[in-house]
C-alpha cells in the first residue's frame, strides 16, 4: 500500500508547475485498505494545480530527488527584470554585477542536474559579487534565487536569514509599490509556508496582495497566483472556507482577465483546486455528521460532494474543449475527478478516469515512475470497489440470500450521496449569496450571452447592500422576508440606456422559483426605489445607499464623516460575481479607500467616547446606583470600542463595522481572523456585556462583584488600546485615559481641515 508524502515535478512548455500523482492508502476511520488516501491526494494535487506563473517561485516540497526539484526551481525565473533594470552599480572600484550572467550560469548547473552539489557556492559567490559592485537590485534578485532553492532543499532554518536579509533590503531600497517587491514578498511567504511557519507566511502573503493592488490591476493573472498560494495555506492550516474563497476569488479574475473560459488551463486547475478543496470540506462534513456535531450555515456533504463533482466536471470540460489532454495537467485533473467519482461510490466512473489518468502520465511521465505505479493502485481500488458492489447487488438480488443480514459494516457506501428527497431541505445549506451566484450563473450569464452578446463584457454582477445575505450572516430565520432567487446586475449609464429596461425586463422574466426557493417576498422597503436585486446603472445604485454616486474624494473629508460606517458597511459588502468592464469594482471599493486623515480623526473620535463612556461615565453612574445610565454607558462603550478595532485593521482591509444588529457578527468574524489588530477585544466587550446585568441591576456583594470586573476588563481593553496606538507608531505616550491619547493620534493628521480636528 503506497503513501506517497512528498512531491516532485516536472516542467511543461507552459508556465504552470509540474504535475504530482497522489499516493494511496487507508482512508481514517472507514476500516478498508482499497480507498485512495485524501491527505496525501489533496495536498498534492493542489500544489500541482497552481495556476500562473507564480512570481518565479512555486510551492515545492522536499524530495528524494533533489536534483529534479533543484531543476523544477530552475524553470521558473523571478520576475525581477523592474529591480534590475537600470539599477547596476558601475564604477572603477568594483567589477559591474550582470544579473543576466548570473541568471544563465544558474540555469546551467540547473541543466546539468549539479544543482545539490554546485548552486549553494555559485549562489553565495554571487551574493558577495552584487554586494561588492554595490548592486542592492542584482543582490535582491539573488536572495530570490536563493530562497527557492533552499525551499526546494528544503532547508528552511537557513532559509530564515535569507527571507529576513531579502525583505530588510527591499525595504531600504524603497521598493514597496513595486512588482519587484511584490515578487519578494510571495517568495518569501512560500518559502515561510514550506517552513510551515503559518502566521509569518500569511503575513506576507497579505503584504503581497496589499501591494498588488497598486502594481498589478484587477485582472492581472498574477493575482490569481496570489490567491492560490493563499489558499494553499489555508488548506494546510485547515481552514477550508477561506480557502475556498481565496480560489473563488482567484477563479473571478482569471474569468475577467479576458481568456477564453472555455479553454483556459489555469482556469482548468482552479476548478480543480476547487473540488479539491470541496472534497476536504466533504470529509470535515461527514466526520461532523458522525459525531453528531452541527455548525451553523455549514453545508451538508452531499452537497459539497455535488460541487465538488461539479468543478472537477468542469475542468475536463476545459481540457478537453481546449485541446489539453497531452498536458500532464490533465493527469491531475483526471485523478481528481476519480477521487470524487470514488467518494460518491460511482466505481465505474473511477477506474475510467484512473485509467485515462494512466494513458497521460504514461505519455508524459513514462511508465517506471512512482506517479505511474501509484495512480495503477488507485484504479486497481476502483476496480475492487467496483466488483464488490456488484458482488453485493447480485447477492441482495438472489432470493436465495434475500432476508440475510450481513453483520459487516457497509464500508463500500461510505462515499454515496445522500440526495434530498426535496429541495426544501436545502434551505438550511444555503446562504444567500450562494443561491443569488447560482442564480446568475444559471439563469443570468445565459441570459446575457443569447441576448445580450455584445454586453458580455461590460455588464457586472453580484450582490451587494441591504440584507443580512449580503454580509453573509442570513440563517433560516432570515429566510422569512427578501430572501429568494436574485441578483443585481449593474450598468454604466450609457449601457442603462441603450439596454437597462429592457435587460429589466427580461430579468423580471427569469424563474422565479430555484433551488426549492422562492418566489422572492419582498418588504415594502425592499420595492420600487428601494428594491435589492434586479437592474441598475451603478451610480444610482451606489446613491441609494449612501446619497453619493461615488466615493468622496480625499479634499472632502467632511462629506466622509457624514457617511456613517454602517452605511459605507453596506455599500462595501457583499459579492461581485462578474465585472469584465472593472467599472462597477472601482466605485465599489473606492468606498473601502476612506483618506487616512479621516480614519485617523474617527479614531480620535472613538477614543474621546471610550474614555467618556467607559472610563469616566460608567464607573459614577454605578457608584451612584443608576443602573439604567451605567447600562446606556456600557452601550456607547461596546460601540466605541467596536468601531475602533475596525478602524484600526483599516476599512480596505477589515471592511467597516456594520449597523447594531451584525456588529457582533462582523467583529466574531474579524477578530477570527489571522493577523487582527485587538483581536482579543471582542471576547472582553461580550464579558462586560454578560456582566452588565448584574452590574447595573444587582444587588448586594455580587452586583459590586460585577462591577469590579467590569472595571478591571475596560481597563484592560484600554491598555491594550494604548499598546496598539504604540505599535501603530500614532503616540508614543503611555497614558491609559484616552482622552488624552487624541492630540497624539491627530497630530499625523496631514489636512487642516477643522472637520478633522478636536474641537
Amino acid at each position: 500500500m503506497t503513501n506517497l508524502n512528498d512531491l516532485a515535478h516536472t516542467h511543461d512548455d507552459d508556465d504552470m508547475p509540474g504535475d504530482a500523482i497522489p499516493g494511496r492508502g487507508s482512508m481514517p476511520g472507514d476500516g478498508v485498505d482499497s480507498t485512495p488516501a485524501p491527505d496525501a491526494l489533496m495536498a498534492a494535487l493542489k500544489a500541482a494545480n497552481n495556476p500562473a506563473a507564480l512570481f518565479g517561485a512555486r510551492p515545492c516540497t522536499a524530495a528524494d530527488d533533489e536534483d529534479a526539484e533543484a531543476s523544477d526551481d530552475a524553470e521558473n525565473r523571478n520576475d525581477n527584470d523592474s529591480a534590475d533594470s537600470g539599477n547596476h552599480a558601475s564604477n572603477s572600484h568594483h567589477p559591474r554585477f550582470d544579473v543576466d550572467t548570473f541568471l544563465a550560469g544558474l540555469d546551467a548547473i540547473y541543466d546539468k542536474h549539479r544543482a545539490g552539489q554546485d548552486a549553494e557556492a555559485y549562489l553565495q559567490q554571487a551574493m558577495t559579487d552584487a554586494e561588492n559592485a554595490g548592486d542592492n537590485a542584482g543582490l535582491l534578485t539573488v536572495l530570490n534565487e536563493t530562497m527557492g532553492f533552499y525551499r526546494s532543499q528544503g532547508r528552511h532554518e537557513d532559509n530564515q536569514w535569507i527571507v529576513q536579509r531579502a525583505l530588510e533590503l527591499g525595504i531600504r531600497m524603497g521598493i514597496a509599490g513595486s512588482e519587484a517587491w511584490t515578487t519578494t514578498l510571495v517568495n518569501a511567504a512560500t518559502a515561510m509556508r514550506a517552513a510551515r511557519q503559518y502566521d509569518q507566511a500569511e503575513d506576507l502573503y497579505r503584504q503581497a496582495l496589499d501591494n498588488a493592488k497598486t502594481t498589478y490591476g484587477p485582472r492581472d493573472r498574477r493575482l490569481a497566483a496570489l490567491h492560490n498560494n493563499l489558499s494553499m495555506l489555508y488548506s494546510e492550516t485547515n481552514r477550508l472556507g477561506e480557502a475556498r474563497d481565496q480560489l473563488v476569488q482567484a477563479m473571478g479574475i482569471l474569468e475577467d482577465s479576458g481568456a477564453d473560459r472555455h479553454t483556459d488551463p489555469d482556469i482548468a486547475s482552479t476548478y480543480v483546486n476547487l473540488a479539491l478543496v470541496e472534497l476536504e470540506l466533504w470529509h470535515e462534513a461527514c466526520k461532523n455528521e458522525a459525531a453528531g456535531r452541527s455548525e451553523a450555515n455549514a453545508q451538508s456533504p452531499a452537497v459539497l460532494l455535488d460541487q465538488a463533482d461539479d468543478d472537477a466536471q468542469h475542468a475536463l470540460t476545459i481540457y478537453d474543449e481546449g485541446d489539453l489532454t497531452h498536458s500532464a495537467h490533465y493527469a491531475s485533473a483526471l485523478a481528481a475527478a476519480a477521487q470524487v467519482r470514488f467518494m460518491h461510490g460511482a466505481f465505474a466512473d473511477a477506474a475510467a478516469l484512473y485509467g485515462k489518468a494512466l494513458d497521460v502520465i504514461a505519455e508524459c511521465y513514462g511508465t517506471d515512475t512512482e506517479y505511474y505505479r501509484t495512480t495503477s493502485e488507485n484504479l486497481q481500488a476502483a476496480k475492487d470497489a467496483l466488483a464488490e458492489q456488484s458482488t453485493s447487488a447480485a447477492h441482495a438480488a438472489d432470493p436465495a440470500t434475500q432476508g440475510q443480514h450481513d453483520s459487516r459494516p457497509n464500508h463500500r457506501h461510505a462515499g454515496k450521496r445522500n440526495i434530498p428527497s426535496n429541495s426544501a431541505d436545502l434551505k438550511p445549506e444555503i446562504t444567500g449569496l450562494q443561491l443569488a451566484r447560482h442564480t446568475w450563473t444559471e439563469f443570468g450569464k445565459p441570459l446575457i450571452a443569447e441576448r445580450y452578446p455584445e454586453y458580455q463584457g461590460r455588464i457586472a454582477a453580484g450582490l451587494v447592500g441591504h440584507g443580512s445575505e449580503c454580509y453573509g450572516f442570513d440563517d433560516l430565520l432570515s429566510h422569512d422576508h427578501d430572501f429568494g432567487p436574485g441578483f443585481c446586475m449593474w450598468l454604466t449609464d450609457e449601457d442603462y440606456e441603450d439596454i437597462g429596461e429592457r435587460l429589466q425586463a427580461d430579468y423580471d422574466a427569469l424563474p422565479e422559483r430555484f433551488l426549492g426557493f422562492g418566489p422572492r417576498q419582498s418588504t415594502p422597503r425592499a420595492q420600487g426605489a428601494g428594491r435589492r436585486v434586479g437592474v441598475f446603472r451603478i451610480g444610482d445604485f451606489f446613491e441609494s445607499l449612501t446619497g453619493y454616486r461615488q466615493a468622496p474624494s480625499a479634499n472632502h473629508p467632511h462629506e466622509w464623516l457624514m457617511l456613517d460606517e454602517a452605511t459605507l458597511a453596506t455599500a462595501t459588502n457583499g459579492q461581485v460575481f462578474a465585472d469584465p468592464l472593472g467599472a462597477f469594482s472601482k466605485t465599489h471599493q473606492g468606498f473601502k479607500l476612506m483618506p487616512d486623515d479621516v480614519r485617523l480623526s474617527l479614531i480620535s473620535r472613538r477614543l474621546g467616547m471610550i474614555s467618556q463612556a467607559g472610563q469616566y461615565n460608567l464607573p459614577r453612574m454605578l457608584r451612584r446606583g443608576d443602573g439604567s445610565a451605567a447600562w446606556l454607558s456600557i452601550s456607547e462603550f461596546a460601540d466605541a470600542v467596536s468601531s475602533l478595532v475596525f478602524l484600526i485593521n483599516t476599512p480596505v482591509s477589515a471592511g467597516y463595522a456594520p449597523y447594531y444588529k451584525w456588529r457582533f457578527a462582523a467583529l466574531r468574524r474579524l477578530s477570527a481572523r489571522m493577523g487582527t489588530r485587538l483581536a482579543g477585544v471582542c471576547e472582553q466587550l461580550e464579558q462586560i456585556l454578560r456582566l452588565s446585568g448584574d452590574a447595573c441591576y444587582g444587588e448586594g456583594a455580587s452586583s459590586r462583584e460585577a462591577a469590579d470586573e467590569i472595571s478591571t476588563v475596560v481597563n484592560a481593553i484600554c491598555s491594550d488600546i494604548v499598546a496598539e496606538l504604540q505599535r501603530e507608531g500614532l503616540t508614543h505616550s503611555n497614558e491609559r485615559f484616552l482622552e488624552w491619547q487624541r492630540p497624539h493620534v491627530e497630530a499625523h493628521i496631514v489636512s487642516d481641515a477643522a472637520c478633522l480636528h478636536s474641537i
